[in-house]
């Protein structure tokens, strides 16, 4: 390894010296030039080379420096952007972490006998009377190994805005806890005080 060094070394050395052997003369004659020149030709050639000097420091030196600064301003920039997401994903993580929790505690105890579809048909019974009620579809879904989300799909039919009121009251007072996801109104065409409702409720409970 170290005879292999020495060996690219003599060679960069013999190079180096053949080039200061060709350029030496070169020079030699140009500072002969220079010499023979008038005092106004040499202060011409002095000013010439001071602004190739000058321009090749611009394009050598100058212009790469900028290139490397808005390259490191920019890296800069991606990196904080970088930190922000990561900063705005972990605040998510957090929240939708206290959310769980926050619903995990407003779950349906185990049992085999719990049916949504009988509480809500019992208190929609009690506030706006069977009869208003069209038809109510039950579906169960498990979500984790833990929770089964229970959910129905009713629909109402000739509510007034009162009895509309009652329903959601009487929904939201249940001791078990359910949401209502989603709710249509529409008004009906024969009776324009009344209205016929699509509504979508649900509630999660653990499994046994």
């Amino acid at each position: 390894m170290a005879s292999v060094r020495s060996i690219r070394m003599g060679r960069i050395r013999t190079e180096v010296k053949r080039l200061t052997d060709r350029l030496t003369p070169l020079i030699r004659q140009l500072r002969a030039r220079y010499d023979k020149l008038e005092k106004r030709e040499k202060i011409l050639v002095q000013t010439a080379g001071g602004l190739v000097g000058l321009f090749l420091a611009y394009n050598l030196l100058y212009l790469p420096a900028l290139s490397m600064r808005d390259s490191l301003h920019s890296s800069v920039e991606a990196r904080e952007r970088e930190v922000v997401t990561v900063q705005k994903m972990t605040d998510r993580v957090r929240r939708l972490t206290a959310e769980l929790a926050v619903l995990e505690k407003k779950t349906v105890l185990p049992s085999k006998d719990f049916s949504l579809f009988s509480v809500i048909e019992k208190t929609l019974g009690q506030s706006v009377g069977r009869d208003k009620i069209g038809s109510i579809t039950p579906t169960d879904r498990k979500v984790s190994n833990e929770l089964t989300e229970f959910t129905v799909e009713l629909k109402l039919t000739g509510l007034t805005l009162q009895q509309l009121v009652d329903a959601l009251y009487g929904i939201k007072t249940l001791q078990v806890p359910v949401l209502v996801s989603s709710m249509n109104i529409k008004k009906r065409f024969q009776d324009p005080h009344t209205y016929d409702v699509d509504m979508t409720c649900f509630t999660l409970g653990k499994n046994g």
